[in-house]
């Protein structure tokens, strides 16, 4: 009985012991060799409250970008090395957390006045930072999915800012666009078969057409509409506690945070939708959409691109891929990016 209960308390001060270096392990961004190179993961404050900010490139004086992840609060850092290998040959990246995502949600931080017109904000202060530090007069802004929304917004207003937008899965009228994820799911669960899915979506009809709720996203990725050559990158607690750039406690935060960005963002998408505010930009303009696009629906967003001005637009369809055609087909989102941005300067 004595033996049992020494290794019972020995299994227990392990399990412990594991938890707590899990929560606080230190975390990195693998290094990229070069004289010239950047590979850099910190925190840094940026309109008054702290970012975690990812910057990396082979050359510190290659075109910058950065990237707006999408959500709301679903940061794109704990696996973004994965994706971005080709593209940091001739571009340096930003990733960053915005306010109260993942590792840029502090626990006792007042989040009450969180919107997306404050992210906007922060988008641009973080703009300026970025520019400073990495000496750019302008930079390539890209957004994804809801990120979009806030991207978009901060090339309306700094135009002078940004060389570009590129918008991947970009948001158009939001309750046309989840009526349109809606029948797409619907009609895919009867394909299936599976009569207690489309009761479920069939039960959300109304709700979806006022725009009171999205589509539930856990259907539209269950039949294909999210994702089509890789495994679903966003949610998955696994993946991101496995990267370097998260330990537990970040996983923590990034579900809290997702939480409560969803909550608190979600009703600004659905009752202001981006082209009743956006509706003309003074720099180039890029829509990159996922044919098979039904998180944010490629068709919706191509009446939203007919619509808008800009000083050059191009509609740019990825025939394999669905919500993430940067990932999804990164050869190609690499070959396209440098067509555009590096080889036309040549």
């Amino acid at each position: 009985m004595k033996r049992i209960k020494k290794l019972m308390k020995y299994i227990a001060i392990t399990i412990v012991t594991v938890l707590v270096i899990a929560l606080f392990f230190p975390t990195w961004t693998p290094n990229i060799k070069g004289d010239n190179s950047i590979s850099t993961l910190e925190q840094v404050e940026i309109n008054g409250s702290g970012h975690e900010i990812m910057i990396r490139g082979n050359d510190k004086d290659n075109p910058v970008i950065i990237v707006v992840h999408g959500g709301p609060g679903a940061p794109e850092i704990p696996y973004a090395t994965k994706y971005a290998d080709l593209l940091e040959a001739n571009f340096t990246i930003v990733n960053y957390d915005q306010r109260a995502s993942g590792k840029s949600y502090h626990f006792f931080e007042d989040y009450s006045t969180l919107s997306t017109d404050l992210l906007v904000d922060d988008l641009l202060a973080l703009t300026e930072y970025i520019s400073e530090r990495l000496e750019k007069e302008k930079v390539i802004l890209m957004g994804h999915s809801s990120g979009t929304y806030i991207g978009i917004q901060a090339a309306y207003k700094s135009p002078e800012k940004y060389e570009a937008y590129i918008g991947i899965g970009q948001m158009g009228e939001t309750k046309e666009s989840e009526i349109e994820s809606l029948k797409y799911s619907i009609s895919q669960a009867q394909k299936a078969g599976n009569t207690d899915d489309v009761l479920d979506l069939q039960g959300l009809t109304e709700q979806i057409k006022n725009g009171d709720t999205v589509t539930p996203r856990n259907y539209v990725m269950k039949y294909g509409g999210a994702v089509r050559l890789i495994d679903n990158p966003d949610g998955d607690n696994i993946g991101v506690l496995l990267s370097s750039e998260y330990n537990l406690l970040d996983v923590i935060r990034y579900n809290y945070g997702m939480g409560y960005s969803q909550e608190k963002l979600l009703s600004d998408l659905l009752e202001n939708p981006i082209p009743t505010i956006v509706t003309k930009l003074e720099i180039p303009l890029y829509f990159v959409m996922g044919k098979y696009d039904y998180m944010t629906s490629s068709n919706v967003a191509k009446k939203y691109f007919d619509m808008i001005e800009a000083e050059h637009k191009e509609f740019i369809s990825f025939e394999k891929s669905a919500h993430y055609p940067q990932f999804e087909e990164k050869e190609k989102f690499n070959e396209w990016m440098l067509d555009t941005f590096i080889n036309k300067n040549k």
